[in-house]
Parts: C-alpha cells; sequence; structure tokens
C-alpha cells in the first residue's frame, strides 16, 4: 500500500484557520520521498521506516497540495531510470540529498543539484562483480553464440545437422571503455581468458597493468572486442559513435553493461545490419524498456533485459546501502557513498 499524500484543502472553507493550514506543510509532513517505482523490498523498507510517499519523477504532475505535502522533504531515493530534474528539485524546497538505488545518476540534474547544495549518492561496489560477470558472458555469448545454439536445439533443428562452428574467445584482444570499479574488475576476469587488455579512459590510471591508449578510436583500432564500461551522461552521450564502430572494424564486437545513452545506437543498428561490426552483447538500450525492433531482428546481436546487477544478493547489498545513505544523513548530514562532483 502506497502511503498517501495530502488532499487539497475544501475550497469552500475561507476561514483564517483553513487558510493558514494550506499556506504551511502540516504536522508530520514526510521528509524522506520515493521518486518513481523502486524494487518492492526497498520501498517496504523506505515506507515502514521513514513513511516515505511516492511521487512522480515528471514535476509537472504535482498539485500544490502534494507540494504542501512535500515542502519538508529532505531526502529523495530514485533510481538510474527517474532519477530526479531540476524541475522536480525546485518543488522540493527544503531538498537536501538525493539518494541513487544504482551506480548510474544520469538521469539527475547533478549540475542543478550541485548549484543547489544537494548532495548526491548512488550505490557503488557492491554490484561491481555481477556486472562484470555479466559483461564477460555477453563477450562469451557473442562469439560462441551460446543462446543461439540453445534455440538452435530447442527449435528440433539438431536432426538436420550440426550447429555451425563459432569463434575462438580465449586469447582475444579486449578494449575496455571506461576502467573504473567495474572496468577493473571486467579486466581482472579477463586476464583469466588470456586477453590482452587495454583501456581508454580520460586519464591514466595508476598503477593499472594494463595498457593505456590515449584515443577511443585507436582503441577500437587495436581491439577485437570494445567492452563499454564508461559512465553515463552528458559527457558520454554516443560516445560509441559511427566512427568508432567502423574502426572497430568488420570481425570486432562491442558489450555494452553501462548505459544505452553511451552508444550511438541507431549508429549500431547500421553498423550490425551492414557488416560494419560483426556482433554485439547488450544489456542496455537507450530508451528502456523499449527495444528497436531491428535489434531483435538480426541474428548477431545478444540483449540482456538490464539484468547485469540484477542477483537477489546485489540487489540486497544495494538496497541495505540506499537505506545506510538516508539514515546517515537524516541522523548527521553525511552520506555513506556520496558522489564526488
Amino acid at each position: 500500500m502506497e502511503t498517501p499524500l495530502a488532499t487539497t484543502p475544501d475550497s469552500t472553507d475561507s476561514s483564517p484557520s483553513a487558510a493558514a493550514a494550506a499556506a504551511s506543510p502540516p504536522a508530520g509532513a514526510a521528509t524522506v520521498v520515493r521518486v518513481g517505482p523502486l524494487m518492492p523490498q526497498l520501498e517496504r523498507g523506505l515506507i515502514d521506516e521513514f513513511d516515505a510517499p511516492v511521487i512522480s519523477a515528471d514535476a509537472s504532475e504535482l498539485t500544490e497540495a502534494t507540494q504542501r505535502e512535500l515542502a519538508q522533504v529532505r531526502v529523495a531515493v530514485t533510481s538510474g531510470r527517474y532519477g530526479v530534474s531540476e524541475a522536480l528539485m525546485e518543488k522540493l524546497p527544503a531538498l537536501e540529498a538525493i539518494v541513487h538505488f544504482g551506480v548510474g545518476y544520469d538521469t539527475t540534474d547533478t549540475a542543478a543539484a550541485r548549484a543547489r547544495g544537494i548532495a548526491v549518492s548512488n550505490t557503488p561496489d557492491v554490484l561491481n562483480d555481477c556486472v562484470a560477470d555479466t559483461a564477460v558472458a555477453l563477450l562469451l555469448d557473442t562469439y560462441r553464440r551460446f543462446s543461439a545454439s540453445d534455440r538452435f536445439v530447442r527449435a528440433g533443428e539438431w536432426p538436420s545437422g550440426n550447429y555451425p562452428l563459432t569463434t575462438r574467445f580465449t586469447g582475444t584482444r579486449v578494449g575496455v571503455v571506461g576502467l573504473g570499479r567495474i572496468g577493473s574488475a571486467i579486466a581482472k576476469r579477463l586476464t583469466g581468458f588470456d586477453c590482452p587488455i587495454s583501456y581508454h579512459n580520460r586519464r591514466e590510471v595508476p598503477g593499472s597493468p594494463f595498457r593505456h591508449v590515449d584515443s577511443l578510436l585507436e582503441l577500437a583500432r587495436s581491439s577485437d572486442a570494445l567492452v563499454v564500461a564508461a559512465a553515463g551522461g552528458p559527457d558520454s552521450q554516443q560516445l560509441i559513435s559511427a566512427e568508432v564502430l567502423e574502426a572497430l572494424g568488420p570481425d570486432g564486437v562491442l558489450v555494452n553493461i553501462s548505459r544505452g545513452s553511451v552508444v550511438d545506437e541507431a549508429a549500431l543498428i547500421a553498423a550490425l545490419d551492414g557488416g560494419v561490426i560483426k556482433a554485439a552483447g547488450l544489456d542496455v538500450f537507450a530508451d528502456e524498456p523499449n527495444v528497436p525492433e531491428a535489434l531483435i531482428a538480426l541474428d548477431n546481436v545478444v540483449l540482456f533485459p538490464h539484468l547485469a546487477s540484477g542477483t537477489r544478493e546485489t540487489r540486497d547489498d544495494m538496497r541495505q546501502l540506499v537505506v545506510d545513505n538516508v539514515r546517515s544523513w537524516l541522523a548527521d548530514g553525511a552520506l555513506v557513498t556520496p558522489v564526488r562532483f
């Protein structure tokens, strides 16, 4: 059951006491709010502990009565799908912190948050392993076509002949776009497959055993597979362009476990359809949960429904970290895992 918000005061009551009540937030008004749907266990916890109501991420949907209910909100809890816009921040005048369920926070207007002195947190580290495991799974699937071979057996095609030969993955030259926490976890796993690893960051990672490449185009040219682990946001919008895909080449494979916005999806579809690259493995898309029919129709792409962190263990760790961040902010004005702007 959702925690209810205030209803509009009776417009026929024009007494001074009614006007005063309408002008100020009611006693016991919410200090924590949920922006958009969240994991059910997290929603229950936020309701039970903080009596946190849910609101739409679309600020235009907030009524004046609802805004009065939200006048004392100090913390907004959201996810990478919804975030908190500048328009919504304007309607939460007491907002002090935005807590994200997930490592991505690009759907929140961080520039507006910074300008208003609003702190932002996410849930890093606890999902590194499962996301890195998913990246490796996508690489193996695109090279060895395990999902396609499963469909081959289920369709009863095996009696008609053996499944076509696939491509060896061990020893593949892999370029990692974004050698942060998750990118490093991916690279570490790939050393077990004897994969030479290179990476592209804005700056070289001190002490990294992997080869830093200054140019993204050069990384693509020198790699057999490109794994995208860069953070989302305006700075990485369509970072993987048609030019990068062309540099990757006709035997190249692209894997994306970061954000759909980091890849030019139209260019990727054209590259897959036209043989510019060989295959792709995707866990994220530009307009989730809507996946372009053109991608679904292609047989040289593996499609996952944004499940990289989707294990019970990881999601529970993420849930707990969100709650810890909310508790810490309300108690001490500090976040456990703040985002550094």
